[in-house]
């Protein structure tokens, strides 16, 4: 299902499942679709959230892209939900926004770095 959203929309954005619970398996659900993680937004998501809460160290929450569509996994708690889109909000047009611009030359000197 996840991935067939990901033909469809440029962010997708999910709550809950990311504690450590059995039942919080949203990241590993995420993870298994995603092609590229974003580590900087999941840091500055939990950096945010430490900044309310101790217990935020306890999210699992998660961001990656696949194809040309940011997922992030959001903590369950509307409080902690509303906190991560103080940070989402600032960021996620100019992210969109690169998801969706071709930049052949960076693809080009990106893809002969990989494959040297």
């Amino acid at each position: 299902m996840l991935i067939n959203l990901c033909k469809t929309f440029d962010v997708i954005i999910s709550a809950g499942g990311t504690g450590f619970s059995p039942r919080d398996v949203t990241p590993e659900a995420t993870q298994s679709v995603i092609e590229k993680k974003c580590g900087g937004l999941e840091t500055a998501l939990h950096i945010r959230s430490l900044q309310a809460t101790p217990f935020a160290a306890l999210s699992r929450l998660c961001a990656g892209i696949r194809g040309s569509t940011l997922i992030v996994n959001l903590p369950g708690n509307p409080k902690a939900v509303k906190e991560c889109f103080e940070v989402l909000e600032k960021i996620l047009p100019h992210a969109v926004e690169l998801l969706n611009t071709e930049d052949v030359h960076n693809v080009t000197k990106h893809s002969h770095l990989i494959t040297h």
